[in-house]
């Protein structure tokens, strides 16, 4: 039988995790779209220095952990349901953060912050930062449910 403290820490973790995502698709990226390209690269370079802290670190480093050992268990469980949410979990929030996301944060905080940099960088990094959005979301109500 699988903990109902795993899940319910599985889905609290990736439930704030989306809302931080949904808070970046919203209202962060949009604002600095309207910004001039080489001013929208600089506030990004120190919002992804700035977003490097140990409440974020613990926050997404825990909530992967605790979904992995939260799918494990479910399997074995036959919790199909919790299965699938933490699996969206690990893959929306940490596969794709960590797969695209962050090389693309890392290459724009090695250019100069201006508008070719950013050219490069914000239709890519809004795809992917809309699917992993999406992914977690829907981990977080399947975890729910």
């Amino acid at each position: 039988m699988i903990s109902s403290i795993l899940v319910t820490l599985t889905a609290i973790g990736t439930a704030l995790l989306g809302g931080l995502f949904l808070a970046f698709s919203v209202a962060v990226m949009p604002g600095l779209h309207r910004r001039p390209a080489a001013k929208a690269a600089g506030a990004m370079q120190a919002i992804n220095r700035a977003i490097v802290n140990p409440v974020f670190g613990t926050l997404f480093v825990g909530t992967g952990m605790v979904a992995v050992v939260t799918a494990v268990l479910a399997a074995l469980a036959g919790s199909w349901l919790v299965v699938a949410g933490a699996a969206l979990a690990v893959l929306g929030a940490h596969v794709v953060t960590v797969a695209v996301n962050i090389p693309l944060n890392a290459a724009l905080d090695r250019s100069a912050a201006d508008a070719e940099a950013w050219e490069r960088f914000e239709r890519p990094w809004n795809r992917a930062h809309t699917v992993r959005t999406l992914l977690t979301v829907a981990a977080a109500v399947l975890l729910v449910v």
